[in-house]
């Protein structure tokens, strides 16, 4: 699996679930020298505006990664510049019920991506979700993406890792929708459960 058809899902649940989001592929930022690109940059639209920052892994990102050290570093680089540069702002509005910003760290649901992520488990879980942002509340969220096939409805689910389901127990398990990518993808990878 590759991160183009990832992103082609994510973009196609975010059009079928937020109805008419702005929305850009491999979005650039640059904080004095900072530079970075971010996967997928949506918003939906006014007035409840809510920003969504997508980092998306796939077989061939997390095989060429020295671990999860790098992969980390650069969602947390986007965290921390994104709304650096001029070209990019959050803003706090009143009477916003939940996160105006959602970070997300989103794997394939493939055997290499489930053995990456459970070899470096206490390093994602370690992500706290909760965050602020120049005043605006903010969630983190590492998570396998499930659902594939239903994006274009708006159905595409994420299974987090860094919530307060641990990874591999049989809460996790359960979750983990039937017959899906994900439940292939665990029961072929090489992992203790």
């Amino acid at each position: 699996m590759r991160e183009d058809e990832l992103a082609t899902a994510v973009v196609e649940h975010f059009e079928a679930a937020f109805g008419d989001p702005e929305i850009r592929l491999e979005e650039p930022y640059n904080h004095y020298g900072t530079r970075g690109v971010v996967d997928v940059y949506a918003r939906t639209a006014p007035p409840e505006r809510v920003a969504y920052l997508a980092e998306l892994k796939a077989d061939p990102a997390v095989r060429v990664a020295s671990g999860a050290n790098e992969i980390l570093r650069q969602y947390r680089r986007t965290e921390r510049y994104f709304y650096r540069d001029d070209a990019h702002e959050i803003r706090p509005r009143l009477g916003r019920d939940g996160p105006g910003l959602h970070l997300l760290l989103l794997f394939a649901p493939t055997e290499r991506c489930v053995e990456h992520v459970f070899d470096h488990r206490s390093l994602y879980a370690s992500i706290d979700p909760e965050l602020s942002i120049d005043g605006v509340d903010a969630a983190r969220k590492v998570a396998f993406l499930v659902n594939l096939d239903a994006a274009p409805d708006g159905g595409l689910g994420f299974l987090s890792v860094n919530g307060d389901v641990e990874l591999g127990s049989p809460a996790f398990r359960r979750a983990v929708p039937e017959g899906s990518r994900l439940a292939d993808a665990l029961d072929a990878a090489d992992v203790e459960r």
